[in-house]
């Protein structure tokens, strides 16, 4: 997939270093985002589906998707998986985790299989009128993938108001910092799953992270989540 082989990523490295997020904009076709939205409502792409209140999650619905994913969310976590299994073996490095990720993704998938990680994360997102999504991480098991990444689908100020993407730092004896981002139909967001390293005056620490949603206040919102691990069977 030339577009995202032909992305500068020397620059969304060192975002995801110096920040734990990098936004890359138009990746997605307005086309495949209406496709993939188009799609909502077919059951049989779906093996699970989640009303976020019911569970205190927020205001909303998500679903799961089936194995076989549809071809261009299967070659996004193809694509993405090697271009991100760098940044997250640093990340390990400095914080002196011992854990290191192969280099290809199927690799991945086969450790994620030996703990009986085997159920598709690839989750797709609905919001409406005073839809939100509380702050959390997703974590499916013992094996994870430290980046994850979300795909906007719509466009907002146009179908939806409100709905800004929101990450949270805790930065060890002090406040949370707030990151509110606001991105466009077919932007992608790399963001990390639980945790960063920072450097501190003493070395490298560990800021956990949290992600959310703030509340829509007008329209439909859809976004389409790709995690790289996958869930316990």
């Amino acid at each position: 997939m030339d577009r995202i082989s032909n992305l500068d990523w020397q620059a969304i490295q060192e975002n995801l270093h110096e920040k734990g997020y990098a936004l890359l904009k138009n990746i997605l076709e307005a086309s495949e985002c209406e496709a993939l939205v188009g799609q909502y409502d077919n059951p049989l792409s779906y093996r699970k589906t989640i009303s976020m209140e019911r569970y205190r999650f927020g205001l909303g619905e998500y679903k799961y998707f089936n194995y076989p994913l549809p071809a261009i969310i299967q070659e996004l976590r193809e694509e993405f998986y090697p271009k991100l299994a760098p940044v997250a073996n640093k990340w390990m490095e400095v914080l002196n985790i011992p854990l290191r990720y192969p280099e290809h993704f199927e690799e991945f998938q086969l450790i994620c299989k030996s703990q009986n990680q085997t159920k598709p994360t690839i989750l797709i997102l609905k919001y409406g009128q005073g839809g939100h999504n509380t702050l959390h991480q997703d974590l499916y098991g013992e094996v994870y993938f430290p980046i994850q990444m979300v795909i906007f689908l719509n466009e907002p100020g146009q179908d939806y108001d409100g709905g800004e993407f929101v990450l949270t730092q805790q930065t060890p004896r002090a406040q949370s910092k707030a990151i509110v981002l606001n991105p466009r139909k077919g932007d992608i967001l790399l963001f990390t799953t639980n945790f960063r390293p920072v450097k501190g005056s003493k070395g490298y620490y560990r800021a956990n992270m949290k992600h959310g949603v703030s509340e829509v206040h007008r329209g439909s919102r859809y976004t389409l989540g790709i995690i790289f691990h996958d869930a316990l069977s």
